[in-house]
């Protein structure tokens, strides 16, 4: 090897020229003889069988062609100067084995087309002609010679090469161990020398690099007895040249051929590798993964060929690959010289696997990337740490309010973390921590301190139009799933500003919309104006508020929703002990700055618990409790309260709505609304203390007697119940199924009756879990007339639980209800005034039923009403009151559809009425009432569209306030999209005066909002016009029948 290293070709001293490639290959033919038919090259099964005659017949015809044939002179030197250079070569051509001569030969000619090759590549160039394509390379060869190369390196691998492997790597019968190693040597040596020049390097390796390794690495790591004949310093050559061969070759390619000589570790058959091969491909395995972008390499090598998970069984067997080659990465190599280096070396090259670009392969570089890191989390979880989870969540630790800043180097504006940086580590930690779902505790305990930053980042991507909020909201989840439920409820104390488990993002950084769809941290400018900081720190509080509701919806299921709502109630219940017990030194005189700074800090802890409370009672509250357990926490915690702080002073009446609220479901679920089992009982016994204590010691006799009677009725099992369950139960629930009709729950409940020995037994005998009372579509026991005394019952929900239910009497038509129906249509309109949104929305939806029913008798009165408001009353009060029933003539107006044409004047003249009004409000109302109106109205309008379009235009003109100048313009928006394609027919008449409008509103209004509603109208307009202007082309062919 070193001869054929070190020497060049001497060329006969410069005398003559090489011969041409060509001839090479020539004689390559004239060696092994002409193909078989077809690419042999391509379809090596076709080639046929080179007999021990045939090699001789074409070895000596070769010798004679290169003897005394013109023009072969050059090849003749050339190759008497390579065997000169290789004397075991020279030594087989003149042997007398036949393969092994026909393998030296071979060899020969390939070293001469390598010299040759080499020598054109090495000469200049000749330059292209002017606008000509540049000519190919010198060492260029074409595809036959292409396919006549590939055929004698097959040729000269099988005869040269494969027989003389030790045994264990190639065939068992081969020639004498004596000759073996000189011979593998040799072969070797020629092939080594022949994959330095690239032209024959590549079709070389890329087909025979396997035996090729098998032979270096049986020359120069074999034992002694496999390479008898080679010397200490040829076997180091072999050593060297087999690193240089791995380390040029594509390294997928030599990670798959190295574990192919290494073969299944547990493997003994006949035909298993030796166990110095299996180790030593071990080793060079680890060196190829201590390289630079080795770990990807290896990782390719593995998984190449598969499809990422085509086929549930294809899906099954690479996730298995995943996680072998996950455990193969996260096992030190023995070469290794210590773990923290392996690991310092090989973590940056795992993360990066999470980045790769190209699609086919990207499922897997991830999957084997999440389970690497999973597997060094569980086998080394310090190291873990610090040199995989803490770089991966760096981005979101830097901008962390638990990272100190150097500000003073920093400007206004600048990018603390870029946007694509940002992206990349939110989709890391989505693919590691989420798609990965390990829930050790090294990795939940790495993530808690940046859930902060992922929950800001989420409440900002809510806002605007961002991919970061989908992972977000999965790590948010995944985190809540996982963790202990005491864990997860302080985080989402610490997202809500309760506690500080959780650090948020830094009060100096900034959350900036990105170009891609992403969000950057920027360094945040100061604020001077102090109202402008308030504005933006109650706006950045109320989002938050707002994204954790939201985030909560999706924890219904688990009950965490539940937890944390009780977990609000019962932090509210504390803030409430400690503002009473803290004195307030805004009021006494003496106070430090100290304490005012601590009353401020409760206050503020107090409004946002109270906001929390709010939110999650409008957000989550139908489907909040999952089980007993829940209610009966949140029902200690209410009672609790009542007991620890009456209902006094300015919250009197919310404190004992809530009770009453809380009373009320204790009874509902005593009544039968819940089937309670036993242990469900054995939950509920813990209010027993609570209700005693009320029972004693709250203020108002009533509930004292309700509580009694709500212990008394837990302790029996239901079994022993009052009336008064019964009518708090049905003033909770109004009209649900299974309950009776609603009563009152906040009316003196009726003095218990006395028990005698008669009743208690049948009370016994009742099963507990058994409702007795009535459907919801059936009146209530006491009739009609009982709902119409709960329909003016001071508590609201009883109130508007019985309004629903006299409506839901309307729509069936009820006898009793028809009768009725002008005592009904009074309690309507008297709660349609009530200032609960709850009352007067059910109030407007009966008058509705009612009117929409009976328009003949109802609408005259409704429109009296809205036309003269009740005398007696404020004036905010009937415009109120009017812009009420507005909202219930709409409702009749969309019920009545076509048939509102019979009432068309009388509604009309009541909304140009109502545009006349003093207050603005009330105008702004009637005329949107009126835009929708003639929207419905459509070509029905008839000759008051004059009146309509006088009393818009001066409105629009003239009216000071904006609100009304843009109901007006909104009114000629429904007019024109109500009508559509009849606009030139219904408006001729004022259509230029509609568009004079229009065009002075949008030029001369200031309000944008009513330019924007002109904008519309013009846009409706225009596509009318257009319309009837230049009609669609409707191609239509006629087929005539004739007789």
């Amino acid at each position: 090897m070193a001869a054929l290293t070190d020497s060049a070709p001497d060329m006969a001293g410069g005398a003559q020229p090489g011969p041409e490639p060509a001839r090479v290959l020539e004689a390559l033919e004239l060696l092994l003889g002409p193909p078989a038919d077809g690419d042999s090259a391509a379809e090596p099964s076709k080639e046929r069988a080179l007999c021990p005659e045939t090699l001789r017949r074409n070895a000596a015809a070769l010798e004679e062609r290169l003897s005394g044939a013109a023009g072969w002179a050059a090849l003749r030197q050339l190759r008497t100067a390579v065997l000169s250079r290789a004397p075991a070569l020279a030594a087989g051509v003149a042997g007398p084995e036949p393969g092994w001569a026909a393998a030296c030969g071979l060899l020969a000619l390939l070293l001469c087309l390598k010299e040759r090759l080499a020598a054109l590549a090495a000469a200049p160039a000749v330059p292209a002609a002017p606008g000509a394509p540049p000519p190919p390379g010198a060492d260029t060869l074409s595809v036959g010679q292409e396919r006549a190369l590939r055929r004698a390196l097959r040729a000269a691998v099988g005869l040269g090469l494969l027989p003389h492997l030790p045994p264990g790597l190639g065939p068992a019968l081969g020639p004498p161990p004596g000759s073996r190693g000189a011979r593998l040597f040799a072969a070797v040596a020629a092939l080594v020398e022949l994959a330095r020049l690239p032209a024959l390097g590549a079709p070389l390796l890329a087909r025979h690099l396997r035996l090729l390794l098998c032979g270096l690495c049986a020359l120069g790591h074999g034992p002694a007895a496999l390479c008898q004949g080679v010397s200490d310093a040829e076997r180091a050559q072999c050593r060297e040249a087999l690193g240089d061969i791995l380390d040029r070759v594509y390294q997928p390619l030599a990670v798959q051929e190295l574990l192919v000589l290494q073969g299944q570790p547990k493997q003994r058959c006949p035909g298993a590798a030796p166990g110095w091969l299996r180790r030593l491909c071990g080793h060079l395995l680890s060196e190829r993964l201590l390289r630079p972008s080795g770990v990807q390499a290896v990782v390719r090598g593995v998984l190449e060929g598969t499809d990422g998970g085509a086929g549930a069984e294809a899906a099954a067997l690479d996730w298995r690959k995943c996680d072998a080659v996950g455990k193969i990465l996260a096992a030190c190599p023995q070469q290794c010289l210590s773990l923290e280096d392996y690991y310092r070396q090989v973590c940056p090259q795992i993360l990066d696997l999470l980045h790769v670009q190209d699609k086919v392969s990207a499922r897997q570089f991830q999957r084997v990337a999440t389970s690497t890191v999973l597997s060094m989390a569980r086998e080394q979880p310090q190291l873990a740490e610090r040199l995989l989870l803490q770089p991966l969540l760096a981005p979101l630790r830097r901008c962390s309010e638990a990272t100190e800043l150097a500000l003073q180097d920093l400007t206004a504006g600048a990018v603390l973390v870029p946007e694509a940086e940002l992206g990349c580590c939110v989709e890391d930690v989505l693919k590691v921590f989420v798609v990965g779902n390990d829930s050790s505790s090294l990795l939940l305990g790495s993530l808690q301190p940046v859930l902060g930053v992922v929950f800001s980042l989420y409440s900002f991507a809510r806002q605007n139009v961002s991919y970061l909020r989908s992972p977000c909201l999965d790590i948010l989840l995944w985190f809540l799933e996982k963790a202990e439920r005491e864990q997860a409820l302080a985080v989402l104390g610490g997202l809500a500003g309760l506690s500080s488990h959780v650090p948020t993002l830094h009060p100096r950084c900034q959350l900036q919309v990105g170009s891609e769809g992403g969000a950057a941290v920027v360094l945040q400018e100061t604020i001077s104006d102090e109202d402008e900081a308030l504005y933006q720190k109650i706006s950045l509080e109320q989002c938050h508020v707002e994204s954790l509701v939201e985030l909560l919806s999706h924890c219904q299921k688990s009950g965490l929703a539940g937890d944390f709502f009780i977990h609000c109630l019962k932090e509210l219940t504390q803030v409430a002990a400690e503002d009473e017990e803290a004195p307030n030194p805004a009021v006494e005189p003496g106070g430090s700055l100290l304490e005012l700074e601590q009353h401020q800090a409760r206050q503020g802890r107090k409004l946002l618990v109270l906001q929390l409370v709010a939110a999650l009672c409008q957000g989550v509250s139908d489907t909040v409790f999952t089980d007993i357990e829940q209610v009966q926490q949140f029902l200690a915690a209410v009672l609790q309260r009542a007991c620890a702080h009456p209902a006094q002073g300015p919250g009197a009446a919310a404190e004992a709505q809530t009770l009453a609220m809380a009373m009320g479901l204790v009874a509902a679920v005593l009544g039968g609304a819940v089937q309670l089992k036993s242990s469900d009982f054995a939950v509920l016994k813990r209010l027993v203390p609570l209700l005693e204590e009320l029972s004693r010691s709250y203020p108002e006799p009533l509930t004292q007697e309700l509580a009694s009677d709500l212990r008394i009725a837990i302790l029996t099992h239901g079994a022993c119940s009052a009336g008064s369950l019964g009518t708090a139960a049905h003033g909770l629930m109004g009209t649900q199924p299974g309950t009776a009709a609603p009563s009152p729950a906040g009316r003196a409940p009726s003095p218990p009756a006395h028990r005698d020995s008669s009743s208690m037994g049948q009370s016994r005998g009742r099963d507990p879990g058994a409702s007795a009372a009535p459907r919801a579509h059936s009146p209530a026991p006491g009739g009609l007339q009982e709902l119409l005394e709960s329909a003016c019952d001071p508590q609201p929900p009883a109130r508007a639980a019985a309004l629903r239910h006299l409506a839901s009497l309307v729509t069936q038509r009820d006898p009793e209800a028809v009768r009725l129906q002008e005592k009904l249509l009074q309690v309507f309109l008297e709660n349609v005034q009530h200032e609960d949104a709850f009352v007067y929305l059910s109030a407007i939806q009966g008058v509705a039923l009612l009117s929409s029913e009976y328009p003949e008798r109802i609408l005259p009165v409704l429109l009296a009403q809205y036309e003269r408001p009740a005398q007696g009353k404020e004036d905010t009060m009937a415009a109120v009151t009017r812009m009420k029933l507005g909202e219930v003539l709409m409702r009749v107006t969309r019920a009545l559809g076509d048939m509102v044409f019979r009432h068309r004047e009388p509604l009309i003249r009541a909304f140009l009425r109502g545009a006349r009004d003093p207050d603005g409000a009330l105008r702004a109302s009637s005329l949107s009432n009126l835009g929708e109106l003639c929207q419905h109205l459509g070509f029905q309008l008839g000759s008051i569209i004059h009146e309509v379009t006088c009393c818009v235009t001066a409105i629009a003109r003239t009216d000071p306030e904006a609100e009304v100048r843009r109901a007006a313009v909104h009114v000629v928006v429904l007019l024109l999209r109500g009508l559509s394609e009849k606009v030139t027919e219904v408006l001729r008449d004022v259509l230029r005066d509609l568009y004079r409008l229009l065009k002075h509103v949008a030029t001369a209004e200031r309000d944008a909002a009513t330019v924007l509603h002109a904008q519309l109208a013009l846009e409706e307009l225009d596509a009318a016009m257009r319309r009837v202007l230049f009609p669609p082309q409707t191609l239509e062919k006629k087929i005539v029948v004739l007789p």
